[in-house]
Formats: C-alpha cells, structure tokens, sequence
C-alpha cells in the first residue's frame, strides 16, 4: 500500500479515489499490482510495453494511451495513482469530463491540435483491433468516418468532436472502452446472409455493420438477410413478403453511387400515417458515415403505406419528415423516392439530390439470438400475409385499391 499512501497527499489522487468504493480501490490494486509485476518494476509501475498489451493496442494510438494516462510525463512509468485518477476521469467523470479526454487523445502527434492525420492514425489503429487487422477496405471506411468530421485549416474543434461523436456512435463507444479491454466497443453484429448470395453483392459490410450497430442495443448482435433486389428484384410485394416480426436495417445504394438507410424499429405494417418509436434512426454509409437519431421535433418516424388510394397518402415505405416530403422514402415501385432534410432526425438529404433511384436495395432483419424461441411464439405469418387479413376492413372504409400493387 505504500504507493498509495505515499501520495494520497496529491489532490488529483485524492480527489479521485473518492469516486470508488473500496472494493474498487482494491480491484485497481490488484490490477496495477498484477500489471507492474510484468514490468519487472518491483511492484512499483506499469511499463509501456506491459500496459499496452493490457489495453490490446500497440503503435501511435497506444503510446498517446499512455502518455495521457501517466500524465504526460514521459518518464515511461505508469503509477497507481496514475491508474486511480485515469480510471476515475475516464470512467467515473460526466460525459463533459469523457470526452474532453478522449479529445486528447484524438492528437496523436501532441500538437495541440486534432487534424485530419491524427483521424487517419486513429481511425485506422481501431479497425485494426476491431477487425483484428482483417478490415475489408480499411482506406475507404477510414475515409467516410474522416468526412463525417468538420475540419478545418486548425484542425477538429471539442465542439466539431462532440458532433462528430454523435454521427459515430460505435467510434465513441470504442474510443469510451480503451481501459477496458473486455467491454462492448468493439462488438460486431454476426451477418447471417442465404447459401445462393455472393458476398461481393452485398452493400452490408462488417465495418458499416459495426457502424450502424454502434447506435443499437447490445443484445441486438444477429442481423440476416431478408432482402435484396439483385437476388429478389425491385418488388414491394416480394419486399413486403419477406419481412418478420422484427427490427430492421434498411439499405439503399442509389444510382449516383451513394449508399444510405434507415433503421426500422418496428415491423413494416401497413399505416395510414406514421407510427414507430423513438429507436429509429437515419444513416450514411458512403461516401461519408454518419448516424441521425430522432431530434424529438416530432414523432414521424417510420412510414409504410400499401394499397391507399388516396393522394395524401403516398404508398412505399419512409421515414421522418412529413407525407411526400420524407426524410427518406422509396415509392411503392421500388424505383423512384426522395430525401430531404429532416427535422424528425436532424439529418441532410442523404444522397447527392433529393431525387433518388434505387441500383440496390437490401433490408436486414435486425434479433437477438437470445430471443428466437420468444419471437416464434409473437409472429403471425409475414407482413404481406397481415396485410391481406385486414383487407376487407380497407375495403369497407374505401382506402384500398382494387389492384395488390
């Protein structure tokens, strides 16, 4: 205990052990205790070498770890105290306090400043322990993450980071677990994809996978191919036939090569007016990344009108906005839509214009594995089959067509 004791005069010290119990003053003991014992230091600190080992992650990104958590010393010892007032910052502190720390971390050169090749080392040191170096094309996602950042000529400003921050959900919850190795931010949905699809069809990868999945509950990590165009064609019909009683991830890769979507939190059922929950969300996949969770300007989530005859209820399938001027929309058709900025989710027009026409779209159903025993006993058959139980009752309020389009 001496190491503590020692220096229980220092403020900083002291002011963090007091955010622990002291059952978690003595698992951080036994921690820094186990670790220096590595470092040959005679139980007195915790070596570079050692503590990026502990933390799963070598090269520039570790040794800024590092240098910050030893309180930029340089003198390549990391103490208990060091430990105690880190862990408190890093995990006992407001979300103001987080954040301002991983902003130091972020300048990976020490310059002051938060510029673009800082991200670019970041960026590329996190896909790397995500992926256990077996990102498919680590340029390309390092990109779209970069231009979802406001940088300028003096680099990324705290307030430019906490939006950026915001659009990256899985890249703030990865850079908020860096002291704690065995927790969730680097936790990857499984693809479960059809025997007769190729892979290199698939606008899905695993990286915007974790993307999308970084803005999800934990629990939902088994996402399978309901859906795709090239395989199922541009049908509604064959769309709506395939979906189950399950959260979705809707994909789209338009004509103008932009790929973007929307999380669906309920089931595609057939409204006459919007309807969903405040889990869903917008997002940009390329060419740049970036997620839009609902504002609370209003609750237009989630749209999807079949068979409705009227003018002021336009049939296929949204999200936010307001009817024909959605924040995302693919028409009935499949072959034609729109996006428009959206106060419902604080987001852009996703693509290039606001005029869009689908080259694929794809659609995910979004479980747990945990639950697949409870979701059979809630299913009713597909949405298409429960959209034809209700058909007589549209019939006699004359808001069906005559045709099933």
């Amino acid at each position: 205990m001496g190491n503590s004791e020692s220096s229980s005069t220092d403020p900083r010290y002291a002011a963090a052990a007091r955010s622990f119990a002291t059952k978690g003053l003595e698992d951080l003991r036994s921690l820094h205790s186990s670790l220096a014992a590595q470092s040959e230091s005679n139980g007195k600190y915790i070596s570079p070498k050692v503590f990026k080992g502990y933390i799963e992650i070598d090269g520039p990104l570790g040794d800024r770890v590092f240098d910050l958590v030893s309180q930029k010393r340089k003198d390549q010892r990391l103490t208990f105290e060091d430990l105690v007032i880190a862990k408190a910052t890093y995990e006992k502190g407001t979300n103001q306090d987080i954040e301002e720390f991983i902003y130091q971390l972020l300048d990976v050169s020490g310059d002051g400043t938060v510029g673009r090749s800082d991200l670019e080392v970041v960026l590329t040191s996190m896909l790397d322990n995500v992926f256990h170096e077996q990102c498919s094309e680590p340029k390309q996602v390092v990109e779209v993450f970069i231009n979802a950042a406001n940088l300028t000529s003096d680099g990324m400003s705290f307030e430019d980071f906490q939006t950026w921050c915001a659009h990256l959900p899985a890249v703030r919850k990865y850079l908020g677990c860096l002291l704690t190795p065995s927790d969730s931010g680097s936790q990857v949905p499984q693809l479960l994809l059809p025997d007769n699809i190729d892979h290199g069809h698939i606008l899905l990868t695993k990286e915007y996978a974790w993307h999308i999945g970084g803005a999800l509950p934990n629990e939902l990590d088994e996402w399978k191919l309901l859906y795709h165009s090239g395989v199922h064609g541009l049908s509604f019909n064959t769309f709506l036939g395939n979906m189950q009683n399950e959260p979705t991830v809707l994909i789209i890769k338009d004509k103008e090569g932009y790929i973007y979507g929307g999380f669906a939190s309920q089931p595609w059922e057939k409204h006459p007016d919007f309807y969903g929950d405040m889990r869903s969300f917008l997002f940009q996949l390329y060419p740049k990344a970036s997620i839009f969770r609902p504002s609370g300007a209003n609750h237009n989530l989630q749209w999807c009108a079949v068979n409705f005859s009227s003018d002021s209820i336009p049939n296929g399938i949204g999200f936010g906005g307001r009817a024909s001027h959605f924040g995302l929309f693919i028409s009935a058709n499949f072959d034609q839509g729109h996006t428009f900025t959206c106060t419902t989710f604080g987001s852009p027009s996703l693509s290039k214009t606001d005029r869009i026409h689908p080259e694929v779209i794809e659609c995910w159903g979004v479980v747990s594995r945990k639950s697949d025993s409870d979701r059979a006993e809630v299913n009713r058959g597909t949405v298409l089959e429960r959209f034809k139980e209700d058909r007589n009752m549209l019939n006699l309020v004359g808001l069906a067509n005559s045709s099933d389009t």
